[in-house]
């Protein structure tokens, strides 16, 4: 027996830092809003602070990070610690953008989950999200 969610899923979705390309956050935001869930995007140049208050505040399932500017390497791991010293557990964190392989596994190690290279389907992303919060979140 499946389990299911008998409410919205809440996703954060962010751009953090100075990288200014949107476009692939909206596109993003704009499906995920299409698939049913619930979207909060808090426009460019977030810091890490703000995306994990603002995840704190919405209550949401999952908070995803568009990053191209090349500082994956620095902005997801503070926003691991962040969550982790504010408490905020069982959230996931995804996202995507230009993320090389190597860097890709580093972060997994640390707790990020899966990280989508562009070219990467919609639907792909969507089913993981629904998979992960309905197996981790269903509340």
């Amino acid at each position: 027996m499946s389990k299911t969610l008998n409410r919205p899923i809440r996703v954060l979705v962010a751009k953090v830092g100075l990288d200014g390309h949107d476009r692939g956050a909206k596109v993003i935001a704009t499906s995920l809003r299409d698939a049913g869930m619930e979207v909060i995007y808090t426009g460019l140049r977030q810091t890490p602070e703000m995306v994990v208050n603002a995840a704190l505040q919405e209550d949401v399932d999952a908070i995803g990070i568009s990053i191209l500017s090349g500082a994956h390497m620095t902005v997801f791991p503070k926003i691991m610690d962040i969550m982790k010293q504010k408490g905020l557990e069982n959230v996931l964190v995804t996202g995507g953008g230009i993320i090389p392989e190597g860097d890709m596994q580093k972060l997994k190690d640390i707790g990020v989950g899966e990280l989508f290279a562009p070219g990467t389907t919609m639907e792909a992303i969507t089913t993981y999200i629904t998979n992960w919060v309905t197996e981790n979140r269903n509340f």
